[in-house]
């Protein structure tokens, strides 16, 4: 069942049964595009994937300028073309299943029978998305750090390297943090393992607070963490640094009826494009030890 709740908002509710509705043009169009759907949706669990080629069938059925794609609870969020003025969006769901919201976008306002088109063909994607979704939640389970939830060493690996290839390709600057609890054995050792996963957890969290969306966050192994600043420069990676200092400087944990403060010294290094082949992570390593050694709680960059 689909049901229309106006022109620029609209609730999309599938169960099993296929949508079947009747246009008064285009009803070849349409159902040749659920044919080719059906089919070539099949072929990937990328969810980029499958929002392409689904957007790329509603492109030919009718102008649209931009597709958004956005799941609040997975943080999931995908913009595919460019956003525009009128827009129609679509809230869809699966039997108890959230699937997201879907807006598509462009200069002028979308009739009855495009909306209706868009319905139908929404119904070929639903399973796909749902799929697509579960092979995204297994493959971020295998790469998220259990305990603070952020990216562990294994995705720390592929983004670095993800990372650096497009920094080199579009020449733009790429910024490492590393980063360490400050004096973190003396926590465990005066309150427990209990309350130094806690100190772990909030600091994570604080991390992930202070940097920005496009920022990648990881666990690298035990108290140390390690933040990606794509398009950053050295001088901005190190006010971003300067702000995680201060606020985990900053910051009261509570554990098991304790009050726990704790600090962080950051190692900052930035891609160079003239020497590439400078290991970036080894840089901030570097960098890092040389905080630890001026005092701790403390910023300090690798520069050439």
């Amino acid at each position: 069942m689909a049901t229309l709740t106006g022109q620029n908002h609209n609730t999309a509710t599938f169960k099993d049964d296929a949508i079947s509705l009747v246009f008064p043009a285009h009803q070849d169009d349409v159902a040749e595009a659920r044919r080719v759907l059906t089919q070539s949706l099949q072929t990937s669990l990328d969810l980029s994937i499958v929002l392409t080629l689904f957007f790329q069938q509603i492109q030919k059925l009718m102008p649209a300028t931009g597709m958004k794609y956005q799941h609040r609870q997975k943080d999931c969020e995908l913009m595919i073309g460019q956003d525009d003025t009128h827009k129609v969006d679509y809230r869809l769901n699966f039997a108890q299943d959230d699937l997201g919201d879907l807006t598509f976008s462009r200069n002028k306002r979308f009739n009855e029978h495009e909306m209706s088109a868009i319905e139908s063909l929404l119904s070929t994607l639903i399973c796909p998305l749902r799929n697509a979704l579960l092979y995204r939640d297994a493959v971020q389970s295998a790469l998220r750090d259990p305990l603070t939830q952020v990216g562990n060493r294994v995705a720390l690996d592929q983004a670095l390297e993800r990372e650096l290839q497009l920094a080199s390709r579009h020449q733009q600057p790429l910024s490492l943090l590393a980063i360490d609890i400050d004096h973190f054995k003396m926590i465990n050792d005066q309150y427990g393992h209990t309350c130094g996963d806690e100190v772990i957890r909030e600091i994570a969290q604080s991390i992930k607070s202070i940097t920005r969306c496009t920022d990648l966050v990881f666990r690298y192994g035990g108290e140390e963490f390690v933040v990606l600043l794509n398009k950053t420069a050295i001088d901005g990676a190190h006010v971003i640094a300067e702000r995680i200092r201060q606020h985990v400087a900053s910051m009261q944990i509570l554990s098991q009826g304790q009050t726990l403060s704790a600090t962080v010294s950051i190692g900052i290094s930035s891609l160079n494009l003239k020497k590439p082949e400078e290991p970036l992570f080894q840089q901030a390593d570097k960098a890092l030890y040389q905080a630890k050694h001026l005092g701790r709680n403390r910023v300090e960059s690798a520069r050439p």
